[in-house]
């Protein structure tokens, strides 16, 4: 598959990573280990998956971090919702971070048909 930083869809999930860090910089201190976290490590295992799926042999094995990868998706699209009905976001950022969210799962859908699966 070749390196994992030549995706454009890990280059998208990467930026949506900083995003996420950057914008749980502001939750309540009291959601450090609660939502923040949560975030950060869904948005993170995104691009980790990608890199890892990169590292193994052949499309098989990248189908499976892929599918993975699309797992995180959800789940953080998931807390971006949570977030927001708590109010610890506002509705354009939820939005904007919505969209990514959104087109990181087309693009991960899109590579996954391309491997075969």
């Amino acid at each position: 598959m070749g390196s994992f930083q030549n995706l454009e869809v890990w280059r998208k999930a990467h930026s949506l990573t900083l995003a996420i860090y950057e914008t749980t910089k502001s939750f309540p201190k009291d959601e450090m280990y609660g939502l923040t976290m949560q975030m950060r490590r869904s948005a993170a295992s995104i691009g980790a998956n990608l890199a890892e799926g990169c590292g193994r042999n052949g499309d098989k094995e990248m189908s499976r971090f892929v599918r993975i990868a699309l797992g995180s998706a959800n789940e953080l699209e998931q807390h971006v919702i949570l977030a927001g009905d708590l109010d610890y976001l506002s509705a354009s950022t939820c939005g904007c971070l919505s969209a990514d969210i959104t087109l990181i799962k087309r693009m991960l859908s899109k590579l996954l048909r391309r491997l075969g699966g």
